[in-house]
């Protein structure tokens, strides 16, 4: 089935605190689903992973319990109070287990959530796919598909024919289906909930024994026969011809079909987006301080070093480096960030953007344009590659964050729609096969380095495709090379912390000294 990316959704997004957005910001929302689901009144929680997915060895190092708890708790993935959220969710009274078995698991990163009220009790299965997005796969039992991008309405009913036929006779909807599983529900997908009337007398029903509303965790919603202009490379360079169209113009011709809001809507959605990356990063160059990481704060160091040219290199790539490191320091010190296009590679994408264009001096418009440019590339990756390093390794995450660097530089420096496609893929080709090794189990090194390695790499393309330099190989075979390569990496390779760097001596290590800090505990049964 094809996917339609959003750009606010999948590449550029969500705002949040934490190391991982596939950890943090997909498990707070596939929570927030939970939250929804129990009406708000949760007693008793059961988290379940499998052993040989990524979760079971990095749910607590990584940022998935803090996402879990604060989504719990109906907190935002941007919220102040996360980094403590377990301490919170125990004064909520709610009780927590985790257990780690076999749970038949197909992806590596899937949750299996039982949750216990005094009146009900409902079970859960979702998945993380990459940069905070989600599925709900089953829900007690029930095959469903739900991505947070609808209000959706379950109605839980023992015979649903009549409540089928009332349904149809009185409500708009995008999609409206019976599940059955330990529970019988009727789903509706909509563009809102039904009004409070339509629910009374759904109330009224005999058959009808309770209605659950989940509410949207994306910005960007879906509908019923959701079409966008193109979904490929090259379905975009046909849907251009004549047009003359530069790639960030084309972005915003995507992203308004796709979220059915206007151009200037996405104009400024990005503006604002663009705003949060540079304030975290002016925030890293002032220092940051987090007790649970690996890493202290370096990018003032750097910035004295650059300042008193004491380094080696041109003053661009240097500024591209002092903003990576300043983006990824606010990051692991749980400040607030843009997963672009996930939290572990929050520091390629606007670090080799914004050091680029402040080199240069160029206008934020010009910054907005570029960041827009790049939202596009991602979204063919995220349509047919993937930016979870669970799937794909690092590849997936700092390798699709520099060829949307390096698309995004070519138009900063003015340079046309052809080129900033050659740079895109340069930059993809040069990262194929990367792997993820986090150190200590946490996402701060080798991620550091591979960010500047992106980020570098991308200015590096940039300056290849303005020079016309052939890329030989197009973007749509690239990415689909991606997806290829990322299938044929080793399980141990993709962000498991049981192979690469992770096994070393010295991560072992550090990872034992990590362990001894003052931190809440996680609970077993």
């Amino acid at each position: 089935m094809t996917t339609y990316p959003s750009i606010f959704n999948d590449v550029i997004g969500p705002v949040m605190r934490g190391p991982s957005s596939s950890h943090c910001a997909a498990s707070l929302r596939i929570a927030r689903i939970c939250r929804d689901l129990m009406g708000h009144s949760i007693q008793r929680i059961l988290i379940e992973f499998d052993p040989n997915g990524s979760l079971a060895t990095t749910h607590k190092s990584q940022g998935s319990d803090m996402g879990l708890f604060g989504g719990f708790l109906g907190w935002e993935a941007f919220d102040e109070r996360l980094p403590e959220s377990e301490k919170y969710l125990d004064m909520a009274g709610i009780e927590l287990y985790f257990q780690i078995h076999d749970i038949g698991a197909n992806h590596p990163n899937t949750y299996k959530i039982t949750l216990h009220n005094k009146k009900e009790v409902h079970q859960l299965i979702a998945i993380s796919t990459g940069g905070g997005m989600i599925e709900v796969l089953s829900i007690d039992g029930a095959a469903v598909s739900m991505a947070g991008d609808y209000f959706e309405t379950l109605i839980f009913c023992e015979r649903p024919k009549k409540v089928l036929a009332f349904l149809k006779s009185c409500i708009s909807y995008d999609e409206l289906t019976f599940h059955e599983g330990e529970s019988l529900f009727i789903k509706i997908k909509a563009q809102a909930f039904p009004d409070t009337s339509i629910c009374d007398c759904l109330r009224a029903m005999e058959d009808v024994t309770d209605i659950k509303f989940i509410h949207p965790v994306l910005p960007i919603k879906a509908r019923k026969n959701l079409e966008v202009p193109f979904i490929t490379c090259n379905e975009m360079l046909a849907y251009n011809t004549h047009q003359n169209k530069s790639l960030w113009e084309l972005a915003v011709d995507y992203e308004s079909a796709r979220g059915q809001i206007s151009p200037t809507e996405v104009f400024e959605k990005m503006r604002e987006i663009t705003r949060i990356m540079g304030a975290a990063i002016e925030q890293g160059l002032q220092g940051t301080h987090y007790e649970d990481r690996i890493l202290g704060s370096q990018s003032p160091l750097f910035k004295q070093k650059m300042d008193t040219q004491q380094l080696v290199g041109g003053d661009l790539n240097n500024r591209i480096i002092l903003y990576v490191t300043a983006m990824m320091e606010v990051k692991s010190s749980m400040g607030v960030i843009v997963a672009a296009p996930t939290a572990g590679s929050c520091g390629a994408l606007p670090g080799a953007v914004l050091g680029t264009a402040h080199g240069l001096q160029v206008e934020e418009d010009e910054i907005v344009k570029a960041m827009l440019a790049a939202g596009l590339i991602g979204v063919f990756i995220a349509a047919h590659a993937t930016f979870a390093a669970e799937v794909g390794g690092c590849m997936a995450e700092t390798g699709s964050g520099g060829g949307m660097a390096a698309a995004a530089i070519v138009g900063l420096r003015g340079g046309t729609l052809e080129q900033a496609l050659a740079a895109a893929s340069l930059a993809l080709q040069n990262a194929l096969g990367v792997i993820c090794d986090p150190i200590g189990n946490r996402v701060e090194a080798p991620c550091l380095g591979r960010n500047v390695m992106a980020a570098s790499n991308a200015l590096a393309c940039a300056n290849m495709a303005l020079s016309d330099f052939a890329a030989l190989i197009p973007l749509d075979e690239v990415i689909e090379t991606m997806k290829a390569v990322g299938d044929q990496i080793h399980y141990t390779l993709r962000c498991t912390n049981l192979g690469g760097l992770s096994v070393t001596a010295s991560a072992k290590a550090i990872e034992t000294m990590l362990e001894t800090l003052p931190i809440l505990p996680a609970r077993n049964c």
